[in-house]
């Protein structure tokens, strides 16, 4: 009989967790300290206009446009500060010595830049006369702890059924898709999500810039290698995937899905990696099935457009899409389910098995609602019974509206 999956369930220490790049060991957390110190004498004076908001708690995220224009994102919501660099030079200057920490270049040859600094936390930046402001910064800020299913049920992002639900699709090693625009919270999502497969499966994570800390006994992490100054000596998350397919792996996860890479994913989950995850970004689940086919195409693939459409209907099961929505909060809108079957003209069948209701705004403007039921049944349903999981397809009945 299996085991329940719950809930509520501790989170387990990563006890055999590694990390690896694309061409060397884990950092001992010894040297990462000394590196993170490295980084705060070396460049942390430049970044003195930000370092406010970088120790804020309740910033997640810093957008500099240009040295006198700073704004700070908190609980979803822009607002402009008053801090300012001195110069266009100052800001320059505060890139540059980023860029050249992490063996980069931000010059005239190179515009544009894309980094992770030692805490985790995402840089990217523009330079002029690209942007034609001056140069654009932003700093999304690593969030330090990982949430759990319980905690985006007290947000109101799950009910105790939905959360219950994607814990049982994880068990079942669905292979699913996180999906989502920009800083609508998916690799948090994914991150939860990995924390729950079971802890004797073999998980590899595969990144650009590492940004996942999935707990679970049995993880390893391979994160990309950028060319160097020759251009030479670049590894691609494509070129990860096909490595870690001979590395034994139960479950593979990509962190963000935008390019060829597609193809090899997809084609894992339909190849015995059941359970396997990725995010993408698109705004609707259909969209996020029309985006990884799009990307599939992009690389050197002879298989026609019919034949992977077929593939991914096949091999993805379940989409989770989450959205920032209005009030700046972060609610998961839809959890849908793929059919394996294409319609007659050839395009994907999706059926909705929760879908976010909203009831109201309350006088602060904050949107009221929840995932509801759409009375759908997941074709999966005789596979949650065998398996004696406590889930009842009366969990699936649409509730009947309230008498006015």
């Amino acid at each position: 009989m299996a085991q329940d999956p719950k809930i509520n369930k501790p989170a387990q220490k990563p006890a055999t967790a590694t990390k690896t790049s694309a061409v060397t060991a884990a950092v001992p957390p010894s040297q990462s300290e000394k590196q993170k110190s490295v980084f705060e004498e070396s460049v942390g004076v430049f970044l003195a206009p930000v370092q406010m908001y970088l120790d804020d708690a309740s910033v997640s995220e810093i957008l500099v446009n240009g040295a006198n224009e700073i704004f700070v994102e908190r609980k979803g919501k822009l607002e402009r500060v008053a801090s300012k660099f001195s110069d266009e030079d100052a800001l320059q200057a505060t890139v540059r010595n980023i860029a050249q920490f992490v063996g980069r270049k931000f010059d005239d040859l190179n515009p544009t830049l894309d980094a992770r600094l030692p805490d985790g936390s995402r840089v990217a930046a523009v330079m002029p006369p690209c942007s034609r402001k001056g140069t654009t910064l932003s700093i999304r800020k690593f969030s330090q702890g990982v949430p759990k299913l319980s905690d985006y049920i007290e947000w109101g992002s799950l009910t105790k059924d939905t959360a219950r639900f994607l814990d049982i699709c994880v068990f079942l090693a669905k292979n699913l898709i996180v999906s989502g625009g920009t800083g609508s919270g998916k690799t948090t999502l994914l991150n939860v999500l990995g924390s729950r497969v079971p802890s004797h499966e073999r998980l590899l994570i595969i990144e650009d810039s590492s940004e996942l800390k999935i707990f679970t006994d049995h993880v390893v992490y391979f994160e990309t290698k950028h060319k160097d100054a020759l251009g030479k000596g670049e590894v691609t998350i494509r070129d990860l995937l096909k490595a870690s397919l001979r590395l034994r792996p139960d479950r593979i996860v990509v962190g963000e899905v935008r390019g060829p890479e597609a193809m090899d994913l997809i084609t894992a989950m339909s190849t015995g990696h059941g359970g396997s995850m990725g995010t993408v970004h698109a705004n609707r689940p259909y969209d996020a099935l029309v985006r990884l086919e799009t990307l599939s195409m992009m690389g050197d693939t002879q298989v026609p457009i019919a034949a992977v459409r077929r593939q991914i209907s096949a091999s993805v099961q379940i989409v989770v899409q989450i959205k920032r929505l209005k009030d700046g909060s972060r609610r998961i809108t839809e959890i849908s389910e793929v059919l394996i079957d294409l319609d007659e003209a050839g395009r994907y069948q999706i059926q909705d098995i929760f879908r976010f209701e909203q009831k109201g705004v309350t006088p602060e403007g904050k949107i009221v609602g929840s995932l509801e039921p759409t009375g759908n049944l997941p074709t999966f349903m005789e596979e949650i019974e065998v398996n004696r999981l406590p889930f009842g397809r009366d969990k699936f009945e649409k509730k009947k509206p309230e008498a006015a």
